[in-house]
């Protein structure tokens, strides 16, 4: 038996599939049910899919797939009318939301390895993000320990192209590899500097390095 809450996020999701062929947003999923955040609308999300009415589809945002949909004398039955959210105003997001950002693979913070092995998704407090598209990548190796930057983190990157010196870029080299360093320019020349006395800087011609993000925050699990 689903909760009033799942039974109209259910029905809510159901109808916009129906009618669009796409799931609606966790924000329109909120203030279609009036909750305060999108935390809310996660934890009926998963209790859908514990009780198998719902699945989401792998590698794809905002990929919902009902399976199957509550009898109608399910806490009082009908579809109750729901109201497709506007828009066009701006909602302040409280410092408990959280908010989903590709999760593309892993980051080399010493030696470049291979970056963007693949995709999923992060759960993220929206408190660490600012404005802006984010993504987020898994470090691995230790030459930013220094900037407290550690082997296993979540670094959260903000997309730009454009860097300043002495910020912490997610550099690609030469269009294959990908490294977390700090970003100066040396001349005619780019280095990436390492936050670990143990590493050297690598320098580069201008022309094999790109930058594809900035960092914005980081992420720490801790077992």
């Amino acid at each position: 038996m689903l909760t009033r809450k799942q039974h109209e996020l259910i029905c809510f999701i159901n109808d916009r599939l129906e009618e669009t062929g796409v799931s609606p947003s966790f924000e329109e999923m909120k203030e279609a049910l009036d909750l305060k955040s999108k935390s809310g609308v996660h934890r009926l999300i998963s209790a859908l899919e514990e009780r198998q009415f719902i699945r989401r589809l792998p590698n794809r945002a905002r990929a919902l797939e009902v399976l199957r949909m509550p009898e109608t004398g399910n806490r009082g039955a009908a579809k109750p009318p729901l109201t497709v959210p506007s828009l066009g105003r701006s909602i302040p997001q409280p410092a408990n939301d959280v908010i989903e950002i590709p999760l593309h693979g892993r980051i080399a913070a010493g030696v470049p390895i291979e970056a963007f092995e693949g995709q999923s998704m992060l759960s993220v407090p929206a408190a660490l993000l600012g404005g802006g598209e984010h993504y987020a990548l898994e470090v691995s190796g230790d030459s930013m320990v220094e900037a407290g930057i550690l082997d296993g983190d979540y670094a959260l990157i903000r997309r730009t192209e454009v860097a300043r010196d002495g910020e912490i870029v997610v550099a690609l080299i030469e269009e294959s590899e990908a490294t977390l360093k700090y970003f100066r320019r040396e001349g005619a020349m780019v280095r990436l500097d390492p936050a670990n006395r143990a590493y050297d800087p690598q320098r580069y011609d201008p022309r094999q390095v790109r930058v594809q993000g900035k960092l914005a925050g980081l992420l720490r699990r801790y077992d």
